[in-house]
């Protein structure tokens, strides 16, 4: 095993809620994140070239989104403080649906992924999610992309897939396949 090999297998992560304030004050770390991903082919809303006054906006208007109470952003962090990864649980939802959440922008660095660190972001959003007293959750992914097995291993049931849904990064047309996981609160009996 190389040095690099060992070295990030050993890459240890810690998650945690940011505050709206602290959402404004690491949004470069944020856009970082961001950038890494598009730039990587992940269909996350974003096209290339993504610039870095893109990505600060989005990370601006979800530190608003956390401020007003719309959304949890969490992050993880590796063990030298360098934010990534993170995923954000989308509260605000119709009036008929107070017991539902959308998990949006599961984001890991490239080279932090296949570590386990995808995995801690859902538990974390999950117990986010009960926390909230959130029953249902929902979110979408590319059809065939590696988060799919992300999805899978975290319990989260398959709906279906729409064709054609979005684009990729580059302009290339995107199925997307939706998810659901139904929870269950912890203090019940």
């Amino acid at each position: 095993m190389t040095d690099d090999i060992a070295a990030r297998a050993r890459i240890h992560t810690q998650v945690r809620t940011l505050s709206a304030e602290e959402a404004e004050t690491h949004a470069n770390a944020l856009a970082d994140v961001l950038i890494d991903c598009v730039q990587g082919g992940a269909s996350v809303s974003f096209m290339l070239p993504i610039s870095r006054d893109t990505a600060l906006a989005f990370w601006r208007g979800v530190a608003h989104g956390v401020k007003r109470g719309e959304r949890i952003l969490l992050v993880a962090a590796d063990g030298a403080g360098r934010m990534v990864g993170t995923a954000q649980l989308v509260l605000a939802q119709p009036e008929n649906q107070p017991h539902r959440a959308d998990v949006a922008k599961v984001l890991v660095c490239r080279d932090a992924r296949g570590h386990g660190v995808g995995l801690r972001l859902m538990h974390a959003v999950e117990a986010a999610a009960r926390a909230a007293g959130k029953t249902v959750l929902v979110l979408d992914t590319v059809t065939g992309g590696a988060a799919e097995r992300l999805y899978a291993r975290a319990g989260w049931q398959r709906v279906g897939d729409v064709p054609n849904y979005a684009l990729m990064p580059d302009g290339a047309l995107c199925g997307t396949t939706f998810y659901h996981k139904q929870l269950e609160h912890r203090d019940r009996a």
